[in-house]
Formats: structure tokens, sequence, C-alpha cells
């Protein structure tokens, strides 16, 4: 059974705020239904089987609205905690249908539900999912007109809404705040609330006003929920919105369907392309990387191999920005090469990697990112490549970087355990688990587990670097970087070299035993372990304190030698579709091409209905669909995924499908 509410609207949440979002041209999707543009047409089109009325249990809801007739994990705990008026702090992971928490809450309380959520871009599709299952909901932000805010506070007041989306920008203006208080609300969600905290990785200074809102409405059950925090993070949410007192709920952060995986870095781009080729032709992905000028050369670099791909970034213009967001929710099979600017508030449930060519900032921002991959259970890759360059350029923009030094050594503390994750010789999932204060025993999913890397005694080589940086040092009028020191090692009469006599030196030639690429992987983790550091805009190497200890023999230096990683087969291919090149797994042979007849109705209807094909069905329900070969509505409606809204609507199309 697909676990409920981990294939519908929980938001992955918000990235680093280094991009613009909320450009004021994303609209409503062109050409709606008038069930789509409509959603107060309460009586006609709404919860027909229930006869307009509200679920008036949890589960009620649970199974006639969204489809599933049992909770997983603490969900229900947390729902008829909140359902009976009490606050709450949720920790869980994307895909863990944190948004059911307070959905189906909001259904089941009087009044209206307001989420406070910064996805200003993606709150049309988000309300478009939410009315196909034929709840009322409504937003309100800076991208609709006089007219689209008077009709939606008018629904708001009369009660003709469940659900009320509100950036936290709105909750400044008196106007939102009145009108507030003008109607029944029945709980305040509080979306992303790691951005509450500044040891987070995505600060809004916006969220800090939301502390208010149980002083403005004291009786309204709070419930502020976010997909990754570490136990700092988890105490200062608690602490700046006022929730010591609410009760806490931590899930467990492993997302065991997707596959971790790093590489050193080696012409990413081909790395990149031949992970797409060999492993994930034909499916949906999100491609990061640091500049804009790097997401630009990368998508026009996939499009010249063959690969759809498309770029986001805050220097495109906004109405471009919309247009390739828009095709990546609504086409299968397309790749969004971009900066971190991109994924808030991204359900799409197929996304089957995310890759990274440029090196995260934190552990929580990588574990956000990729938490954007299959949101829908299915196997998925986290793929990384990583290398010298990268720690040397995190390192200076860290130097360089505004703010105090209490903030410089925040940022450093958040580059070292990312460090520490891509050097580690044990199973990535369960340094990426601990990072979050979470005990795990190996997965055997990852690359490292799969392929174990070995650990050897690196003190001689990193005394030969570190002898070498000292030498180079002692020339203070000039600036030497890792080439220099690893062209002296290899003993290498460069023009440089010979320029500054550096084939002088007692360490020149002694690194023989060792390649460039060896030697390039000593230089990277003595700066992850802290044993090297770079100063200066030319990427200067200079020694530390711990450097003493190397070359004073007072510290032994265990590095990580990679091991050759066997080619991987291209995954199965189903010619009979051109939608979707990889056959869905976990699907009888014969089921395969009733999947894709369905997949092919389903995108039809989402155009028709200019919504994402998620918004009709998730593949999660169409494989079981397939597999059951329903022939009949009451059998229909025993899939997971299909609620009454649902089954009232679409309910006859699937069945002509799977009699054609």
């Amino acid at each position: 059974m697909v676990f409920p509410g981990s294939a519908h609207l929980d938001d992955p949440g918000p990235e680093e705020p280094v991009e613009d979002w909320g450009s004021g041209d994303w609209g409503p999707p062109e050409d709606l239904g008038p069930e789509e543009s409509a959603p107060s047409d309460w009586e006609t089109a709404q919860w027909a089987a229930g006869g307009g009325e509200r679920p008036k249990t949890a589960e009620e809801a649970l199974n006639r609205i969204f489809g599933y007739d049992a909770f997983r994990g603490e969900q229900q705990s947390i729902i008829d905690h909140v359902v009976s008026g009490g606050d709450a702090l949720v920790l869980m992971p994307t895909g863990g249908g944190k948004s059911l928490c307070y959905q189906i809450p909001a259904l089941v309380r009087d009044g209206v539900g307001v989420v406070v959520s910064p996805l200003i871009a993606l709150m049309q599709d988000q309300v478009d999912a939410l009315t196909a299952l034929g709840v009322r909901a409504g937003f309100l932000n800076s991208t609709q007109d006089f007219e689209e805010r008077r009709v939606v506070e008018a629904q708001f007041l009369s009660g003709e809404l469940d659900l009320l989306y509100l950036a936290p920008e709105r909750l400044k203006v008196e106007s939102t705040v009145q009108l507030l208080q003008r109607g029944t609300i029945s709980l305040f969600a509080i979306d992303e609330a790691h951005c509450v905290a500044q040891w987070g990785h995505d600060f809004r200074p916006d969220y800090l006003a939301l502390s208010a809102l149980h002083e403005r409405w004291p009786t309204v059950p709070r419930i502020a929920l976010t997909a990754t925090a570490t136990r700092t993070t988890h105490t200062e949410i608690a602490t700046r919105l006022k929730l010591e007192d609410a009760k806490h709920f931590v899930a467990s952060f492993d997302r065991p369907n997707i596959q971790y995986r790093i590489e050193q870095k080696n012409e990413p781009r081909k790395q990149l392309l031949d992970l797409l080729r060999s492993e994930h032709a034909g499916d949906a992905g999100i491609v990061y990387c640091l500049s804009r000028a790097s997401v630009e050369k990368t998508a026009e670099f996939l499009v010249a191999n063959g690969i759809e791909a498309v770029p986001y970034h805050a220097g495109l213009d906004a109405r471009t920005r919309a247009t390739n967001q828009s095709r990546f929710l609504r086409e299968d099979g397309l790749v969004v090469v971009a900066t971190i600017a991109f994924g808030m508030g991204i359900d799409k449930p197929d996304v089957r990697f995310v890759a990274h060519l440029d090196l995260p900032k934190s552990v929580e921002g990588y574990y956000q990112e990729t938490g954007r991959a299959g949101r829908d259970g299915l196997p998925s890759t986290a793929w990384l490549a990583y290398g010298l360059q990268d720690v040397v350029q995190q390192r200076k923009m860290i130097d360089t970087s505004e703010g105090d030094d209490a903030h410089r050594r925040r940022l450093a503390t958040h580059l070292e355990a990312m460090l520490a994750l891509c050097e580690t010789v044990e199973c990535r999932r369960v340094q990426l688990l601990k990072y979050f204060g979470q005990d795990s025993t190996a997965c055997g999913n990852c690359d490292t587990c799969l392929t174990p890397p070995e650990s050897w005694d690196g003190t001689v080589a990193a005394q030969k670097l570190l002898s070498t940086v000292f030498r180079l040092d002692r020339e203070r009028r000039q600036k030497f970087g890792a080439g220099q020191a690893v062209d002296i090692l290899l003993g290498r009469k460069t023009a440089k070299v010979i320029q500054h006599d550096h084939d002088t030196l007692s360490v020149f030639g002694i690194g023989a035993e060792l390649n460039e690429s060896q030697w390039r992987g000593v230089v990277r983790q003595l700066l992850a372990q802290g044993l090297l550091a770079v100063q200066g805009d030319y990427g200067t190497l200079v020694l530390t304190e711990g450097s003493a200890e190397v070359l004073g023999r007072r510290r032994e230096v265990v590095l990580r030698r990679e091991r050759e990683r066997p080619a991987r087969a291209a995954r199965t291919r189903s010619s009979s579709s051109s939608a979707r090149k990889a056959e869905p797994v976990d699907l009888p042979a014969e089921a395969v091409p009733v999947f894709e007849q369905l997949r092919a109705w389903r995108a039809a209807t989402a155009k028709e209905q200019g919504v994402p094909a998620y918004v009709i069905f998730h593949d999660a329900t169409l494989r079981e669909i397939a597999a059951r070969a329903p022939s009949t509505l009451a059998e229909l409606s025993a899939v997971n995924g299909v609620g009454e809204n649902k089954l009232a609507k679409y309910g006859q199309q699937i069945l002509d499908t799977l009699n054609a």
C-alpha cells in the first residue's frame, strides 16, 4: 500500500535565499475548466457523495477525500492532537505526508485552516491539487489583482473555504489581519518552519512575526512543520515560534528509496550525461548548479546531446521562469537545470533523480534538495559530483561573506558537515541521518555500501604536501594554489615552477608515488579535515594549527581511496512508450502496457484542464489500477488514492481506458 500522503501535497521546502521568488507573473494555469477555476461552486461540484458536509472524523476525511484507508507512522497522533485543539511542532521528511497533518484537521474542525507558506509561485498549483480532491481552497498573495483577492476574501468570510494559503509577508499587512479577525479560523499551519531559524539553511525574517499568532488568536491551534531540522534548529524553531509547550513529533528522516552517490569530479557534465543515458533515460529530474552561467551552459550541453532540458535561475525573465517551471510540472521526462532558487513546493512525485554539479553549502540544504526525488516512494537517485575546486570555492565564499565572525563560523560548521558526508568511508545514509540526530545501520543502498572505498594511512603523503605548502608560504609576495604544489611534488618543470626556482626546493619530485588526481584528492581531504586552509582570491594554500601536529608526527592522517566503479547497465526500456522510456517497476509484464495507456489518458486530461499530471492521479495510483484491473466503480474505489471526488470525476473514463 502506498503511504498515505506520500504522494500528495507535501511541500519539499525552500532553498537558500540567494535567488528571487514571487515575480508577480505567475498566474492561474490557462484553460481551466469550471470546476478548477470556481472552487466555490460547492453544492454542484464538491464532495458529491457526502452531500456537501464536512467529514466528521479524520478517518472519514482520509478515506472519502484522499482515498486512503489507513494512516502511517505518527500521522494519526498528530492529526488527532491538532483536531482536539493542541499545538504541534512536526519534523517529518519530504514525502512523509506532512501536509495531511494540517489539511485533515482543517477539514474536520470548524472554520478555515490558514496555511502560512513561502511558496508564492506555486500556490495556484497547490490549490488546484486540493480542488481536484474536492477540497475548497484558495490563496492570497501578490500575484493576484484586486478582483481576484476580493473573491477569495468573500469566500473566506462566508465560510466557503476549508484552506486559505498566505505568504508570511501578508500577515504584515493590517488589512489581512483584519480579514482574518472577521472570519472563523480552524488552525494555523506554519509550513517550512525552519525558515524562522537563523541556524537553519534558509532563514527568512518574515517568519519571525509568526510568533505573534498565538497572541492574536490564543484559542486557535498552531502546527509548525518542516522536513529538515537538526536538534539546534529544532530548538530554535520552538523558541522563536513560542512552541516550547507544544507537542513535538519527530519522524525518521530516512528516505530509503533514494540512493545517495557522490563521485569525484572529472568532466562533470559528461559524468552527468552518462548518468542520464545509462540510468535515467526519459526520466524527469533536477540538476543543481551554483552559478547562473553554469546553469545555462549545462542546459545547452544536455539539449545538444539529446536530453530535453530547460534552465531556471533568477537572471531569466519572470515569464520564462514561470514557463519552464510549468513545463516541468506538466510534462513527462523533462530535466530542469537550476540554481537552488528552483524547487520550493515542487509536488511533482515522479522526479527520478536530483543531481548536483557543485557542492551544496550545508547538509540541510543537500537533504532538502535531494528530497525532491522519489516523493512517490519509487527508487530514485541523489547524485553529486564533488572535487577540490568545490572546497576551495566554498572556503573562499565563507571568508568573504558578509556578516560577523559568528556568522562565518556557522557557515564553516555547515560546510565541514557537508565535507564529512562527502569524504566518509562509511555508509552515506548513516552519516546523513546522524547529522539530524538519528542512529541507523548501514543501508546497503548507497555508493559506499555498494562499492566500499578503501581507507589508507595518508600521514606521509600529508607531510609531503604540508611541507611543500610551508616552503611556498615563505614566499610572502607570491600566491600559490594547489596546482603549483602538485606540480612540485610530481617534479614537473613547468614554466611557473622554473620561473620561481621551485625545482630547487628540497620537496621537488618527492611525490612520484601518487598521480595528479590522487594528489589533488589529498589536498581536498586535508582541506576537508581542516589540516589545510585557503586564503584570498587566488585560493592560496596555507597551513593551520592542525598542520603542525601532522608535521610534528603527533597526528596520523587517514584518507579515502576511491575504487573504480563498474559500468552500470542501462535500465530496461519500453519501446512502446515515447512519454516514458524506462519501464515501470513492480508491475507484472502484462500490466505495463495498461499502465502506459493510463498515463497517456492522464496526460491528455491534464493538458485539457491545464494542470500538472499528478493533480489527476499519481503514478503509484495508476500502477495499482493497472495491476488490479478493476472492472467496476466499486472495485476502482478500493484503489489507494481514489477518493470520492476523483471517482465521480474520472472513474468512468478510467474504466473506458481499461476496456479500450
